[in-house]
């Protein structure tokens, strides 16, 4: 079953093991934003992976959306 969990990013435990991707393919968001954060820009990640923009710009707001309600206490 695929569920959409953010604008153009879905799980589908047939794909990737239920990891987020961009829907219709196979790229996971960790894939996308870990070769971002490595340099690349966006065209090349588009070219690569055969994305539109709006592709790679979704993974980045799925990816920020994730880390806006992460909450890290120091160890005591």
């Amino acid at each position: 079953m695929v569920v959409e969990i953010a604008p153009r990013i879905v799980v589908d435990e047939a794909v990737r093991f239920g990891t987020p991707v961009i829907k219709g393919t196979r790229i996971d968001v960790a894939t996308i934003v870990g070769h971002l954060a490595a340099g690349d820009s966006v065209e090349d990640v588009m070219q690569e992976y055969h994305l539109a923009r709006e592709d790679v710009l979704a993974a980045l707001a799925y990816a920020a959306s994730l880390l806006s309600g992460e909450e890290i206490r120091p160890a005591e």
